[in-house]
């Protein structure tokens, strides 16, 4: 899902973060060249959701990064992730130019008059250029990557920056090879100086390996000691440049893996084990962000029973450094399905039909999100933080709908409470709740009068969500965001006497208290007497709606299994 942008140029409650001063963000500007007269910030959390971080794609206009930064600010985020870029095998000609598919945007690494190549080996005389790597990227580097001196160079030419970079080892190695960076703006850099003055993360993407030319979703790893060489630098001028900075909050593991038992001589967990220790050894106690996929579909995926395996393979890849596994949902790429308790036998929604055929959810699939998100909480070990990547986009496009168009595949577009019931099915679980992708799944519209996603979350972000209920003596708490004080409403299939809606007014309300042992800060709870002596046993659902005391209501029902209620209570 997310190794397509790889190269893409990339009132009820007031969340109150603290903002980096003004003093620290104009440095931090000034150094990277990109200081830039724009609006004043408005720093205010006016609609927070519960998703707080999203993939974004760095601009390399200041102005339009302050937008960008503010409005995911505005509904509750705290942290941006951005791809990194891919370092890629190159050829050159009889005159040292770049060949292929990059060679327009490697046409102004001149020095002297020469094209770098030239240049390179010129200034290394009597020694060999081994392999030619190009790295498209958007962010400008500091004097951090240029090791050697003489043999290294920063060089401005035609409105871009370029770099020339000698990997061997060491510098007075007789083989290097050559890398040659092409940086379009600073977007990167653009955007850690604005969550500076938000209060916010930014979580840049490492660089990535090359693909294996047999077999493109592995790494190739021929080119892992230039890929280890560049992470090393890159992350030697961050440590330069922001270790001052609370704005950047870790790296990005942009590789995907999915999580499921994986055989021990794995490229991709040999490629993270590799990259890792680069991280933790370049930057001690930096956190290593991964965001591994799944795959419920029968036949094609893989069981729940897996989950514990992957989970592990990955998280021993951190070498010491605290990591975030941030789990897709699967939900958006029609792999794994979200759906309550009581819908396991019933069909599959309409945008789900194409991917797996008209068949029921058991039929379908392996399980649901809620399952595979919390098999994966029971194997979360110290060091390890369980995050969920909530993927805010459908499978196809339908009629008239926006969504991305490039690149392929066709994505379309979420609705409000389609996202609501992702949140809820993981939120019981998740740490942080995070999602693919800000642009442009939150952004894009149908037409001039359609709101986009992020208009809708901002307009029902009061709107309470349920993602969890047990009985407690002779009632039901339940747990989600936005609860708010106000009722309960309880549906189930009385015993002969068809469906009944029982509305009680919650008796206590906790605020961000309740299951703050296992999800920092907390979910609401509320609790509300409730205790059918007429539940039909054979249908045993209870699905709960909550309505907060202005009279928000959620916008789906949460599935309770009340038919054992004896066994699940602990008292009042």
């Amino acid at each position: 899902m997310l190794q397509g942008f790889v190269r893409v140029a990339l009132a009820v409650t007031v969340v109150v973060l603290a903002v980096v001063p003004d003093t620290v963000v104009t440095a931090i500007t000034r150094s990277l060249g990109t200081e830039a007269t724009c609006p004043p910030r408005d720093t205010r959390v006016t609609t927070p959701y519960p998703i707080t971080g999203y993939w974004v794609i760095p601009r390399p206009d200041r102005c339009v990064t302050q937008r960008l930064v503010e409005a995911v600010h505005g509904v509750g985020g705290d942290t941006i992730i951005t791809f990194g870029a891919r370092i890629l095998p190159a050829e050159v000609d009889g005159d040292g130019r770049v060949t292929g598919d990059l060679a327009g945007d490697f046409a102004g690494c001149v020095e002297n008059g020469k094209p770098c190549y030239r240049a390179a080996l010129e200034a290394a005389p009597g020694r060999t250029i081994g392999r030619v790597y190009t790295y498209l990227t958007t962010e400008r580097f500091g004097d951090a990557v240029l090791r050697c001196p003489g043999l290294d160079r920063r060089i401005e030419s035609g409105g871009r920056t370029y770099y020339r970079l000698m990997l061997g080892g060491a510098c007075d190695a007789g083989r290097h090879d050559l890398l040659l960076i092409a940086a379009d703006g600073d977007g990167v850099g653009n955007l850690l100086a604005e969550a500076a003055a938000y209060g916010m993360r930014v979580f840049p993407g490492l660089p990535v390996p090359p693909r294996d030319p047999g077999k493109p979703w592995l790494p190739d790893l021929a080119h892992l000691p230039a890929l280890n060489e560049l992470t090393a630098r890159v992350l030697a001028d961050y440590r330069q440049r922001y270790a001052t900075s609370a704005a950047l909050g870790g790296v990005y593991q942009s590789f995907e893996l999915a999580m499921r038992d994986r055989a021990d001589d794995d490229a991709i967990i040999a490629l993270y084990a590799a990259q890792h220790e680069v991280v933790a050894a370049a930057m001690p106690g930096t956190k290593i962000m991964v965001s591994p996929f799944w795959d419920a579909r029968r036949g094609r995926g893989f069981p729940v029973e897996q989950v514990g395996k992957g989970f592990a393979d990955i998280a021993g890849t951190r070498a010491g450094a605290p990591m975030a596994i941030a789990i897709q949902d699967g939900r958006g790429v029609g792999k794994v399905p979200v759906y309550g308790a009581d819908e396991v036998d019933v069909s599959v929604g309409p945008r789900l039909a194409p991917m797996v055929g008209e068949r029921t959810h058991r039929q379908a699939y392996h399980g649901s999100t809620r399952d595979y998100v919390a098999e994966a909480a029971r194997h979360v070990e110290p060091g390890v933080e369980l995050w969920v990547n909530v993927e805010v986009f459908e499978p196809t496009q339908v009629a008239g709908e926006c969504g991305r168009a490039n690149p392929f595949p066709l994505r379309g577009r979420a609705t409000k409470s389609r996202v609501d019931e992702q949140v809820a099915a993981v939120g019981g679980n998740a740490t942080k709740i995070i999602a693919y992708g800000w642009d442009p799944f939150l952004t894009c519209r149908s037409d001039d009068a359609t709101p986009s996603l992020s208009d809708d979350l901002a307009a029902g972000w009061r709107q309470p969500i349920i993602a969890d209920a047990r009985w407690t003596g002779a009632g039901i708490t339940v747990e989600g965001y936005r609860l708010g004080g106000g009722d309960l409403r309880f549906t189930y299939q009385a015993r002969g006497a068809g469906t009944r809606t029982v509305t009680v007014p919650q008796q206590r309300h906790a605020p961000r208290t309740g299951n703050a042992d296992r999800v920092p800060g907390g979910l609401e709870s509320a609790w509300a007497p409730f205790a059918p002596g007429d539940l039909d046993p054979a249908r045993p659902w209870i699905t709960i709606t909550a309505t907060d005391g202005a009279g928000h209501t959620s916008t789906g029902g949460y599935a309770f299994d009340g038919g054992t209620p004896a066994a699940g209570r602990v008292g009042s």
